[in-house]
């Protein structure tokens, strides 16, 4: 599990949203459910990520934070004679909830579904 110790620090303060974002964007690939958030690549490019905070609301043992991420993904080229790439990246964008516990700063993350229109 993540911690957002920063985060939590910043709690209650007018830049709690700035280090949030910050915090969120260390996290990387590796902690963060991109790869579950792909919709036109194979797999998520080693490439910094940009936060968007959505909304966040506090609930009664936690911080509930909806972010939008954007990133990058990479769809491999099919190596065909006359293909001139070999992979491409395109822009992704998922939206993940986390939850903040307001006493440890350990925090839980989940791909937010995205709903039919």
């Amino acid at each position: 599990m993540i911690r957002l110790g920063n985060a939590l620090s910043a709690w209650g303060t007018p830049g709690f949203e700035a280090v949030l974002k910050q915090e969120i964007a260390q996290l990387g690939a590796e902690q963060l459910p991109l790869q579950q958030g792909l919709s036109s690549s194979n797999y998520v490019a080693d490439a910094p990520i940009t936060v968007m905070i959505n909304s966040v609301a506090e609930m009664e043992k936690v911080i509930r934070v909806k972010a939008g991420i954007f990133y990058k993904g990479v769809t491999g080229g099919c190596s065909c004679e006359g293909d001139p790439t070999t992979a491409s990246e395109n822009t992704e964008y998922c939206e993940v909830q986390l939850d903040i516990d307001k006493a440890t700063a350990e925090t839980a993350v989940a791909l937010v579904a995205e709903q039919p229109d």
